[in-house]
């Protein structure tokens, strides 16, 4: 047990250090991420500590009670260990040929990069992936000017379709407001229906679209956002003025309608609201002698309704308000009424000295960081991901905004951006925190690049895994490739830490690698297999909140799986590349024996 524990000892500290490293950043992200993950890395980096003192210290001193030298065979070991020792062979003639031919893990490792470039671009990308919350909402929007009538015949109709299709449902509340109207279908429990939330979204869509009296489009609750989240699509235009986004925002409509990612595009800022402008013409003003702030001044005092005083009555205070009558300011001629007096005294009418000018504004303006801003809206069309909708969005940005124009984005598209941002920012601390780790425990720069080199295989699978399964990269995808990073490099901890053994024990640097890869077999396939079984049911999941821990289960059981069996073959060539010839100076050369124990 002593000797056990020797050997292993530095193997079990450097891979508890790197499980460490990898959920240390996750600790300190901020936002959707950190509020997440936050517990669940200071937990699992709570179980490694434990586990690792456990492992030094109880299982040598349990070893050595119950587990005897002498001790008989029993009939299920003499059966299995044909079968390994025989696994031993025969990765053991397939490791020295492949080492004959140790210039091939050039090749693998490019073809793999290539290959993760090409999958990261063509998996779609989002926040979370949707759940089944037993809720599905219709939301119809109506032409600009549509009576109340006309809305409640066309959500009437919809509310049909609705019954048609969701036959199922326990109750439909309809809700009708302006201009748009919200059908909300509350389901029965997932386990009492035979279709799913999507299923039925699905057969909605397809129904809905056939009534083109108004605009419709179906929409499930997403995973974070609550049913205030409002739209996925939610970018903010910022401009210096709002004459530019009444310029650029039809286009920019146009271009999201017109565009196969989007349905229901809309904007807050609408210029709808019917208004008069005055217009003082200043030369007529300044040639009868009548100064804009007068002008200003007076149309104020007669339609705004200024408060001039107080008077008290019946011991209550009442407001002074100086304004025309009402029936005198009605009407564009109403302006006739109103005269002011000029640098001379004399009276001026007031109609000789403005024009009205007929136009359109915002009933209400929106800013953002300072700046007029206009949110453009929409619902991402079915097939599309919410990481292809913001592309989509940028692109349309370039396309029709000017260099005056700044963009944001809000909501779920905001969380998101950050998200995708953090979680990378993660990704590559972990990775320099597990190499800088490494370099300091076997003292060198080139065995922590060798083991390293089990990342790319592990993102290689994750992604393969995930392309296979339709998993779209997510927050929870996200942090099983970060955990995966960990769980790979423990298996280039145990072949490289103990080949550097072989090899400080007198072996040439080819026999280490080849042997401390053969001794190393049977614990790599250990620990690769019980990590596998113990997320099948993470990837197997099934009932509420099932798709998030798919898509996590899905990502660390394919990088597992593909990385395990590459690193085997890989990670030896790379060593005799690499690493640094440790073997000791003696005369006799020591060389193992043929017999794989």
């Amino acid at each position: 047990s002593i000797v056990g524990s020797k050997e292993i000892f530095f193997a079990v500290v450097s891979t508890t250090i790197t499980l460490v490293a990898i959920f240390f950043p996750i600790v300190f992200l901020e936002g959707m991420t950190g509020r997440l993950f936050r517990e669940f890395s200071i937990v699992i980096s709570g179980a490694v500590i434990i586990s690792t003192f456990v492992a030094l210290s109880f299982v040598p001193m349990l070893s050595s009670k119950m587990l005897k030298s002498g001790r008989k065979k029993s009939k299920f070991y003499n059966k299995t260990e044909v079968i390994f020792e025989g696994m031993n062979r025969f990765y053991k003639n397939t490791l020295k040929s492949f080492l004959i031919k140790k210039w091939l893990v050039f090749p693998v490792v490019i073809l793999s990069g290539i290959l993760i470039v090409v999958l990261w671009n063509v998996i779609p990308d989002e926040m979370a992936p949707l759940e089944d919350r037993s809720q599905i909402t219709i939301r119809s929007s109506a032409p600009e000017g549509a009576t109340y009538e006309f809305i409640r015949d066309y959500t009437d109709r919809i509310s049909d379709i609705a019954d048609s299709v969701a036959y199922d449902k326990e109750s439909n509340i309809t809700m009708i407001r302006g201009g748009w109207a919200m059908v909300r279908l509350v389901l029965p429990d997932m386990r009492e229906r035979e279709r799913s939330q999507m299923e039925i979204a699905d057969e909605l869509s397809a129904a809905v679209r056939n009534e083109n009296a108004a605009r419709a489009f179906v929409q499930q609750q997403s995973t974070f956002g609550g049913r205030r989240a409002g739209m996925p699509i939610q970018y903010v235009l910022q401009a210096p003025n709002i004459e530019k986004l009444q310029e650029h925002i039809p286009l920019f409509l146009d271009r999201m309608n017109a565009s196969p990612y989007f349905q229901m595009a809309d904007v807050d800022l609408k210029f709808t609201k019917p208004e008069t402008r005055i217009i003082i013409d200043r030369d007529k003003a300044a040639l009868l002698g009548v100064s804009t702030r007068d002008i200003g001044q007076t149309l104020q005092y007669a339609l705004s309704g200024q408060r001039m005083g107080y008077f008290y009555m019946n011991g209550k205070q009442y407001q002074i308000l100086g304004e025309i009558n009402r029936q005198q300011r009605n009407t564009p001629v109403d302006l006739r009424t109103i005269y002011i007096k000029n640098n001379t005294g004399d009276m001026i009418q007031m109609d000789n000295l403005v024009k009205l000018e007929e136009s359109v504004a915002p009933p209400q303006l929106y800013r953002y960081n300072r700046f007029n801003s206009a949110t453009m809206t929409a619902a991402l069309a079915p097939g599309y991901s919410l990481g292809e909708g913001l592309e989509e969005m940028d692109r349309i940005a370039n396309e029709v905004l000017d260099d005056t124009f700044r963009t944001a984005l809000e909501g779920e598209s905001r969380n998101f951006r950050e998200s995708s941002s953090s979680l990378l920012f993660a990704f590559g601390l972990a990775i320099l925190l597990i190499f800088l780790v490494m370099a300091a425990q076997f003292e060198s720069f080139k065995d922590p690049f060798v083991i390293m080199f089990t990342v790319p295989l592990a993102l290689f699978g994750a992604l393969v895994f995930m392309w296979v399964f339709g998993i779209t990269m997510n927050i929870y995808s996200q942090i099983g490739i970060i955990m995966l990073i960990g769980l790979v490099t423990k298996n280039g901890i145990l072949i490289v830490e103990f080949a550097n053994q072989r090899q400080s024990a007198g072996l040439l640097k080819k026999d280490a690698i080849i042997e401390a890869a053969i001794q190393r077999l049977r614990p790599i396939l250990m620990t690769s297999i019980s990590t596998v079984l113990g997320l099948l049911p993470l990837a197997l999941a099934t009932g509420e909140g099932a798709n998030g821990r798919i898509a996590m289960g899905t990502a660390v059981i394919g990088g597992l799986l593909i990385s395990t069996l590459l690193t085997l073959y890989l990670i030896p060539a790379m060593y005799i590349y690499l690493s640094t010839d440790r073997k000791v100076a003696q005369k006799k050369v020591y060389r193992p024996t043929d017999k794989v124990y």
